[in-house]
Order: structure tokens, then sequence, then C-alpha cells
């Protein structure tokens, strides 16, 4: 298991170690000690999530804040998706910045994304499964959004917005400035 820094404070690329032979492959997808010892977080995950989507399907970009908050380690385990996440912690070097990673069944990365960052995916493959661990449980009063075509964050999510299919609360969530007066984190 090897990890990255990426652009963003606290957000990190996990490159799994994959052993492969003539059986398949295996590799350990998280080292609690070992993420430690590299990032100095101690994070103890309590829940997993599993989506499985069609291709133009973007879930996002959410959060939840407060006690409530969640970081998260999200891979996928078959399709590619575009992974996109928003550092939205006011006190943040990196605060209002984004980044994105391309997550595919074949490249076995993964992304860390830490508590105070939104977070969002779409599918560029004809269906993605995308597993993810959360190191708080979901909280459906502490859940926020921002809206994914956001005019200051410009995330280019690689497919034209005519192909995209969101849900009816993912279309009508507010933009990062309306969001950002009342963020707690």
């Amino acid at each position: 298991m090897k990890i990255e820094k990426t652009p963003l404070a606290d957000c990190y690329i996990i490159h799994d170690t994959v052993h492969g032979d003539q059986r398949g492959y295996f590799f350990e997808s998280f080292n609690r000690k070992t993420f430690f010892s590299e990032t100095g977080l101690d994070i103890d995950f309590v829940q997993d999530n599993q989506s499985k989507s069609q291709k133009g399907v973007l879930r996002g970009l959410h959060f939840q804040e407060g006690e409530h908050a969640q970081a998260k380690l999200v891979r996928v385990l078959q399709g590619k998706v575009l992974d996109v996440v928003v550092d939205i912690r006011k006190n943040s070097p990196s605060y209002g910045q984004t980044f994105t990673i391309e997550l595919t069944e074949d490249n076995h990365q993964q992304l860390f994304v830490p508590r105070g960052f939104a977070h969002g995916f779409v599918v560029l493959s004809e269906t993605a499964v995308f597993f993810y661990k959360c190191d708080n449980y979901y909280n459906k009063a502490s859940e926020r959004g921002i809206i994914f075509n956001d005019k200051d964050l410009a995330i280019n999510w690689q497919l034209p917005d005519t192909n995209l299919i969101l849900s009816e609360k993912d279309q009508v969530l507010p933009a990062f400035q309306d969001v950002s007066n009342s963020l707690k984190f």
C-alpha cells in the first residue's frame, strides 16, 4: 500500500500493491497502522456502502457536517468513475479547491476523503460498482450538498450535462457560495 498526497490538504490517493498469478490477484486494501504512520490520521471506519450505477449517473456533491461529518475511503469494484472532491473547510490552505481522479476496477486506486470535504462521482463506463468506507454513520439531518455544476467550482465532469443522470435531490442542491457561509467545519 503506497500513499500519495494530493494537492488538497489531508486528501490521499492509495495505490494498492497487487499480487497476481494464474489464480487471479490479492491485495491489502487498507491497513490502519500503515495509514496512520504515513498520514498521522487515525481512522476507524464504522460503515461500508456500495452502489451500482449506469453511465452518466452523477452522485454528489455530498457531505455531512457537524458531529456527523464523515471521512471516506472510496474505490471502484467494477467499471470506471470520475471521482471529485472539494475542500470546504474554511481554515484549510486548500479551501474551495477541487481534485478529480479516475478510479477504475483495473487501477485499484482508492481516494481518502477527509471530513470537511464535499464528494461526488460520475460513472464513465457502461456501469460501475462504487464502494466506500465511512468513519461515521449516515445521519439524514446532517446531510448537505453543493450543486454539481457550480459556476465557481467549474468542475469538468467529462460528460455533457445533457448526458448526466441525477436524483431530484441532487438537481436542486445550493451553490458553493450559498453553502459556504453556514459551514460548520
